[in-house]
């Protein structure tokens, strides 16, 4: 089987609800990606990316250019095997992972056409039956957010990330895990999300003040040093984003004591290939894990499901169901 065409969609996403995050950030209406790769045994396969403005060194209009830089690699090649495939990708052309976890998705997807099987039994097989899903709430005001917790919870939601300090208000922040960690009861997992937006002097303020809950803290600061101080400061278990996103930080984390849990993105990564093995680093390393992406609709959803679902239930703390935030949905 050889891949023959590579196409391209620009779909604008609109977030049901616009989320507010810290350092000015904001997540309203996004351009995702979409890729199909056809081959000569008349079998396609998609992929997609959606960055975030101000999130990553990611936007949607790189995309493109660096596929088409890739195309004389792409076409032509063998699609079974995608680590065959996108190491040779990753020789052509490096860096630009978010732009190749298109790619290496559309791989998986028809790999797993091929072998005609679900794709998660050539991930590992299917360890959990269910998966948690964690829901993610907008940086407003404390009472409204504590309501939109309240709603989740009532659709059968458990766990609650709270993204903190779009106001840079310290004491705000404090007032917002309160309050949802109060309006869902016991029991929930509630994790305060401030994107590296804060500072470390603020997040052990904030860390400190709310020690007596039963919280998680993410990502406050840019840099992993600054968020094992923190996690140092404030005795809270810390969670790890942005600065998660290859084997070396995954190791550093672990080595700062800063890995209780870690956000794997397919789009930080460079998809399923290289999150594959992130995953099982961090089942060795006995991290909890968040599966998900960076946004998306359909197709990233199912990619970072079927790797959820092959992921045993001791490490997989939550993955995320994307396309349920956006309109459009993409595919059935």
């Amino acid at each position: 089987m050889k891949i023959t065409r590579l196409s391209l969609w620009h779909v604008p996403l609109t977030a049901h609800e616009t989320y507010y995050m810290a350092d000015g950030k904001t997540c309203d209406t996004t351009t995702s990606v979409v890729l199909r790769l056809d081959t000569d045994a008349g079998l396609s396969g998609w992929g997609e990316v959606c960055p975030i403005p101000h999130y990553l060194p990611a936007y949607a209009e790189g995309v493109a250019p660096a596929l088409t830089d890739l195309a004389p690699a792409l076409l032509g090649a063998d699609p079974i095997g995608p680590p065959v495939l996108m190491a040779r990708l990753n020789h052509h052309l490096k860096g630009h992972d978010y732009a190749k976890s298109a790619i290496d998705t559309a791989l998986w997807d028809l790999t797993a056409k091929a072998a005609k099987l679900p794709l998660y039994a050539l991930l590992g097989g299917r360890a959990v039956a269910d998966m948690p899903l964690y829901h993610s709430i907008t940086c407003v005001a404390p009472e409204e957010m504590a309501r939109m917790a309240i709603a989740a919870q009532e659709a059968g939601m458990t766990q609650f990330q709270v993204k903190l300090g779009a106001d840079n208000d310290w004491l705000a922040d404090v007032a917002r895990l309160e309050a949802v960690r109060r309006a869902v009861g016991p029991g929930p997992l509630v994790y305060g999300d401030w994107n590296c937006g804060a500072d470390r002097l603020t997040a052990t303020r904030v860390g400190r003040a709310v020690a007596h809950l039963d919280v998680m803290l993410e990502q406050p600061c840019a840099t992993i040093d600054e968020c094992a101080a923190v996690r140092a400061a404030t005795g809270l278990p810390m969670k790890l984003d942005e600065n998660a996103h290859d084997l070396p930080t995954l190791l550093e984390g672990h080595r700062q004591g800063c890995l209780d849990a870690v956000a794997l993105k397919l789009s930080k990564f460079g998809g399923l290939s290289a999150m594959r093995v992130a995953r099982d680093l961090c089942l060795t390393l006995g991290a909890q894990m968040c599966v998900e992406d960076t946004w998306g609709s359909d197709i990233t959803t199912a990619a970072l499901l079927h790797l959820a679902a092959s992921t045993p239930a001791r490490g997989l703390m939550n993955t995320c169901d994307l396309n349920h935030y956006v309109a459009p949905r993409l595919a059935p």
